[in-house]
């Protein structure tokens, strides 16, 4: 099977150390400034507006603003990444997908900044472990992104894993099977629009990474019968 993840919320913690991040980066970029557990409250706040979910969206490329393409914001995101910490034992998970014959995939969003999110990967140590790694969200959108996963590795089952399920409506094919991954920071989104999971077909909600070899062996059941 090829068995695809999303980076943040799904296969590393990226959300707890996000204000601690803006912290360091403003002793970084702008030390002579005061209040800085004041200002990075304020960012964080600011961040999470932009996690909010797009119900069905993803289906165009977008282009961030200028203010967050900036120095400052380069600094943020490798400071997060240094502060981020692996879910679930997770690299010893996508060893063991491996040695099982599953081709692992590193499927996610680019972030603000073109080429951090293979930045984001490597310093968490996890590139390499990943068999290909799929960036979307600039040059590519969602729905391409899924078309290059076919192209690549033909119509064999294609397992999604992400935090996001508002990413799976209306996507994917009837060899495509959609795992919710709960993860708190992403799941509060999810919790007021519960209705929306109704729109996804063959889904699957694990609560945590290893049970994924549980759905493996449900779907392969399932589709044998």
């Amino acid at each position: 099977m090829i068995i695809g993840f999303d980076f943040d919320g799904t296969v590393v913690d990226s959300y707890t150390p996000i204000e601690e991040a803006f912290k360091r980066s403003l002793g970084v970029r702008y030390p002579w400034l005061p209040g800085k557990s004041l200002w990075a409250k304020l960012l964080t706040k600011i961040e999470l507006q932009f996690e909010r979910p797009s119900f069905g969206g993803h289906g165009k490329t977008h282009r961030s603003p200028f203010f967050l393409r900036t120095k400052f914001f380069e600094t943020w995101f490798l400071e997060r990444a240094k502060l981020s910490k692996p879910i679930d034992d997770v690299p010893e998970l996508l060893k063991r997908l491996k040695e099982d014959g599953h081709v692992v995939l590193s499927f996610s969003a680019e972030d603000f900044i073109d080429g951090m999110k293979v930045k984001r990967l490597k310093i968490a140590g996890l590139y390499d472990l990943f068999d290909d790694v799929i960036v979307f969200g600039r040059e590519m959108t969602l729905d391409e992104a899924f078309r290059l996963v076919r192209e690549r590795y033909g119509n064999e089952t294609f397992i999604w894993v992400d935090d996001k399920p508002w990413r799976f409506i209306g996507r994917g094919d009837k060899n495509t099977e959609f795992v919710w991954y709960y993860f708190p920071s992403t799941a509060k989104f999810v919790e007021k629009n519960r209705e929306k999971l109704a729109l996804i077909p063959h889904l699957h909600v694990i609560r945590d990474l290893w049970s994924i070899f549980d759905v493996i062996e449900r779907i392969k059941q399932e589709r044998s019968s």
